[in-house]
């Protein structure tokens, strides 16, 4: 069978492949290749600027050349890549031999081929290209997913800040908000939630295989390894594009990551498992959010802009359904379950090192993807949304209860005995009507001003700061 997306085992590269072109070259397993070759060529040119007398620094033609490598890598080279696996069985191994190969014709390369991978286990190779598959996927994918996220809904608290809406706490009436500072309660989360996302250090280490440096002080005992693997790996990144393509006018290669001075074979992961659950955190909120508005759509305070040709159910012609906050709640779910697993199995390893990170770390993917994929039915459902004026206030015009609270609240500023309890006994498990608390306020011995001022409330001005704060966010 051809693989086609219709044959594809994950919807993600089937049904849903073309809402993800843009995170598929920065975390699919060409992707890891492409960042695989990336930290050789660095650390291979770092080298040649080290100050050893067996290699000299590289011409400028060699690095343009060494930058093409990486800025030019495709999908034939990541094939080629993989036909030499198909020999070493054994993936870094492949990447070097390939990079090896580019060096024919090249005689100043070809002198000091041997200084590609030079002292490195295949995870400092690894755990750095994880780091730039992250940090790239990161600034480029998730964090302006969320932002446009963020800003959406932002608008819309500040659209709606004046729209009384009826508030429901354990299902029941309660005191009245506003439909945007509903909306300006979520947006706040998610800006915290953000700034947790974009403030986790992405960390790497280049310290051999067993955190030591060994192999390195074995070649050169009076180098001091540990700054130079600390400049390679702080040193800013190339510039890179948006399908995260390195600049070829790049003279000096880092990484731009965080230095990682003590661990065993691998980096502990601490930081990813940190990343991972922020990642997780905010989706949780988008999780409660999305059904919130479900709600919202089922009671009818929104309606759905209908689309040609769109049917929502097979049989009940007319069915406008929420699928965008259902698919997103049902995808923000399975990139949890992926981000959890993540986050909890990576920082724990066998001794020096086992291969069950290995096979995990390869689903990274998998679980950004469903989030971004979820951001995206979001974008979609929120964008479909009208609000419904009519619903909201017919809700409210017939939820008069509400105002027990502010009525019992005035007669306890003035000292009316037994506020609470009067209002219990002529609203609780009633229908509470204008003219039976307007008989009650009338009864009340208060100051006249204030006798008027709750005569003149109704459910929908009965909002407090409601509105203020929405406007605010």
């Amino acid at each position: 069978m051809s693989f086609s997306t219709i044959n594809a085992l994950s919807p993600l590269d089937g049904r849903y492949a073309s809402k993800l072109e843009q995170l598929r070259p920065l975390m699919s397993e060409q992707g890891y290749m492409h960042r695989r070759v990336q930290v050789e060529v660095a650390w291979f040119v770092a080298l040649s600027d080290a100050g050893f007398a067996e290699f000299k620094p590289l011409s400028l033609g060699a690095r343009s050349y060494l930058t093409a490598l990486v800025t030019n890598f495709s999908e034939a080279d990541a094939l080629a890549i993989k036909d030499i696996e198909k020999v070493t069985n054994h993936d870094v191994k492949a990447v070097e031999y390939w990079i090896k190969s580019k060096f024919d014709a090249r005689p100043e390369l070809l002198a000091v081929a041997e200084f590609v991978h030079f002292a490195c286990t295949s995870e400092d190779i690894n755990n750095t290209s994880h780091a730039l598959q992250l940090k790239s996927s990161r600034e480029l994918v998730l964090l302006p997913a969320i932002d446009k996220l963020i800003e959406q809904m932002r608008q819309m608290a500040h659209r709606y800040a004046d729209q009384s809406m009826l508030s429901r706490t354990h299902g029941q009436t309660a005191s009245p908000t506003t439909v945007g500072k509903e909306i300006a309660n979520v947006v706040v989360r998610l800006v915290q939630a953000r700034e947790k996302i974009a403030a986790v250090k992405i960390m790497a280490k280049m310290n051999g295989a067993v955190g030591n440096y060994n192999a390195h002080l074995s070649a050169w005992p009076d180098f001091d390894w540990e700054a130079f693997s600390r400049k390679v790996v702080e040193t800013p990144e190339p510039a890179t594009g948006a399908n995260g393509a390195t600049s070829a006018n790049q003279d000096a290669w880092g990484l731009g990551l965080t230095f990682q001075p003590y661990s065993i074979q691998i980096e502990p992961h601490d930081y990813m498992a940190e990343l991972f659950d922020a990642v997780a955190r905010i989706n949780t909120i988008l999780i409660d959010f999305s059904r919130d508005v479900w709600g919202y759509v089922s009671v009818g305070y929104f309606k759905q802009r209908l689309k040609a040709g769109e049917i929502g159910s097979s049989t009940m012609p007319h069915k406008v359904n929420p699928i965008d906050f259902e698919n997103a709640e049902g995808n923000l779910g399975l990139a949890n379950a992926v981000l959890r697993h993540l986050s909890e199995k990576l920082p724990i390893s066998r001794w020096q090192r086992d291969l069950t990170d290995s096979t995990v770390l390869r689903n990274m993917g998998v679980a950004f993807g469903y989030a971004v994929l979820a951001y995206t039915s979001l974008n979609a459902g929120l964008n479909k949304l009208e609000l419904n004026s009519e619903a909201l206030d017919d809700d409210l015009n017939s939820s008069w209860e509400v105002l027990a609270e502010p009525i019992q609240t005035v007669m306890r500023r003035y000292g009316v005995q037994g506020a609470y309890e009067k209002l219990k006994e002529v609203t609780r498990g009633k229908t509470v009507t204008a003219a039976a608390l307007h008989e009650l306020i009338n009864s009340l011995e208060i100051p006249a001003p204030e006798k008027q001022r709750l005569l003149a409330m109704t459910p929908a001005s009965y909002v407090g700061m409601a509105a203020e704060l929405a406007r605010r966010v």
